[in-house]
């Protein structure tokens, strides 16, 4: 237990650094039910800062199901509601953001050494208070051990992604989303994964963009009878 430990000292360090630089947070708990072989439950909650875990502005709970055909190809089907409140503060009313949210998600993945890639296409369908829209995602993950083979207990990782959200209405580029980590698989059912989030938003001429700490815990519940490798990851 003493890695944990020292790793979540490391993390308090940087928080109270961050805190002088206006870094947002996201913290994020992931949880998976192997319910078959190739069947499984998620769940996920996120609760977001425009500081560091101060003036709480953004929570999210979604959750569905996935369907493994293979250790390359899975689809996800899931549902979510997602809040935004005003700024500043924690919590602020009114609530400027309310939505309902479908999605359908093909997962595909492939290998290159110790470096496992994983490709996700994912089409949204989001209901506002305003209206309707569609989405659609395209993200790249990639995650590689370190002193492993293959991410296991015991096995700190490196990981990175980066996603492109566009939209069928302008503007049709809406989002970038790139994220770079170090994470470390406690044992077979709890993985720790903290990182450097950087978000930009095309909702207007200039664009806005905000950099968070992600911090995000993982908990696999009788992960052992799922035959497939999975890559530790958001599943947002």
């Amino acid at each position: 237990m003493r890695t944990p430990i020292l790793l979540c000292v490391l993390l308090v360090s940087l928080a109270g650094q961050a805190q002088k630089s206006h870094l947002g947070s996201w913290n994020v708990i992931n949880t998976r039910v192997t319910l078959a072989p190739h069947w499984e439950f998620f769940n996920e909650l996120q609760l977001r800062s425009q500081s560091m875990y101060h003036d709480h502005f953004y929570y999210e709970v979604k959750g569905g199901i996935s369907y493994y055909f293979s250790k390359n190809f899975a689809l996800l089907a899931g549902v979510g509601r997602y809040i935004t409140y005003s700024d500043p503060g924690t919590f602020t009313k009114p609530i400027t953001g309310n939505e309902f949210r479908f999605w359908q998600q093909l997962t595909m993945n492939n290998y290159l050494t110790r470096v496992k890639f994983e490709h996700r296409y994912r089409v949204e369908q989001r209901w506002f208070k305003t209206g309707y829209r569609n989405r659609f995602r395209y993200r790249i993950n990639a995650a590689v051990p370190i002193a492993h083979k293959k991410i296991e207990s015991k096995t700190f990782y490196l990981a990175a992604f980066n996603e492109v959200f566009l939209t069928n209405k302008p503007p049709y580029f809406e989002r970038n989303r790139f994220f770079a980590g170090l994470g470390y698989q406690i044992n077979n059912y709890l993985s720790l994964q903290p990182g450097y989030v950087h978000q930009f938003d095309y909702r207007n001429s200039l664009g806005t963009g905000k950099n968070f700490f992600q911090l995000t815990l993982m908990i696999d519940v009788d992960g052992a009878k799922n035959p497939y490798e999975r890559l530790p990851t958001n599943l947002d």
